[in-house]
């Protein structure tokens, strides 16, 4: 099998090895790939691994022997799924690899923006402690976050490892999800009572303190959160997101934010990847944004890497795993 790998460095800086996958083909691997690149180094491979890419109806047209679709990742929307199954095509993703790390980063803003960690220690290392006449100061508000109510949009795997977390830390919970019999199933696992509770959109937004956003990108889903939603939530809210960037409207966010319809947002992703300059997140008020990193823990991209080898060996056996068409 001829294998062609189109965006090696967005799993791998050289910190984690590709063997377990170019042991299985005969491989070429790039570190990166221009859209107008990508049919040309696909050429005659039988199959192509990437994360980001796009592999469109073209690509397939123009390569004749593409049969299977590898990705680095859970979604697929850079994919043209039907052109695809018409080709023939197997595509195949990595599903649940970055529950935990994700859940994590998602704690990390929790816990950075209420205890104000980022912002005292920039106090400290200004001067402000050294100057100060007594043994702690603490003008910048700091709270707990057991009893606060979070708002989980979408229930799959991360949103369930995150709904763990908050019980654990003594938060309500409230979720949001088409499925609503996830709720129930997650309850009766973990033994709950009333702990978590499944609400509508609304009565979510209005009473959490915190807003999650754990769903994929979808029709249904793309800019959810909008200037008419945003308004339905707390002056005090917290906003994050590390689901897809396409599930908020970014100019609302950014007007919500600078006139201060909610509190603070935490972002992980964006509409446009990486940041264009004119992002109207990138100069509003009240806003934390790391660069698309939650998935990115080392141990998780191993774990990436392990199932994607495993994919893409089932394939070549004729047992074809994580199919998604």
């Amino acid at each position: 099998m001829k294998l062609c790998i189109l965006d090696s460095e967005t799993v791998s800086k050289n910190d984690i090895s590709l063997d377990g996958i170019t042991s299985l083909a005969e491989t070429t691997v790039y570190g990166s790939t221009r859209p107008e690149q990508v049919a040309e180094r696909i050429g005659d491979s039988d199959g192509v691994i990437c994360n980001k890419c796009r592999i469109t109806k073209e690509v397939f047209e123009l390569c004749p022997n593409l049969k299977y679709v590898g990705l680095f990742a859970t979604g697929y929307n850079n994919v043209d799924i039907e052109a695809a199954s018409k080709h023939g095509a197997v595509v195949c993703n990595v599903p649940s690899y970055s529950t935990h790390s994700v859940a994590q980063h998602t704690f990390a803003f929790i816990l950075d923006y209420f205890n104000q960690v980022s912002e005292y220690s920039k106090t400290v290392q200004n001067g402000d402690w050294v100057n100060y006449k007594l043994f702690s100061y603490f003008y910048l508000p700091i709270f707990e976050i057991k009893d606060m109510r979070i708002g989980i949009i979408g229930f799959g795997d991360i949103g369930q490892q995150v709904a763990r977390l908050s019980l654990a830390f003594g938060m309500k919970v409230s979720v949001y999800t088409r499925t609503s019999s996830r709720v129930d199933i997650f309850k009766k696992e973990n033994n709950l009572g009333d702990e978590v509770k499944y609400c509508n959109l609304e009565e979510l937004l209005s009473e959490s303190d915190i807003v999650t956003l754990h769903c994929p990108l979808t029709d249904d889903t793309s800019e959810l959160i909008n200037k008419e939603t945003l308004s339905l939530m707390k002056k005090t809210a917290l906003l994050i997101n590390t689901s897809r960037g396409g599930v908020i409207n970014e100019q609302d966010l950014a007007d919500a934010l600078n006139e201060s319809v909610i509190a603070h947002a935490s972002v992980d992703v964006i509409t446009d990847e990486p940041m264009r300059e004119d992002c109207p997140l990138r100069k509003a008020r009240n806003i934390t944004i790391t660069p698309h990193i939650a998935w990115a823990p080392k141990q998780t991209r191993e774990r990436l890497l392990e199932i994607v080898a495993q994919n893409l060996k089932a394939y070549i056996d004729g047992s074809p795993i994580n199919k998604v068409n």
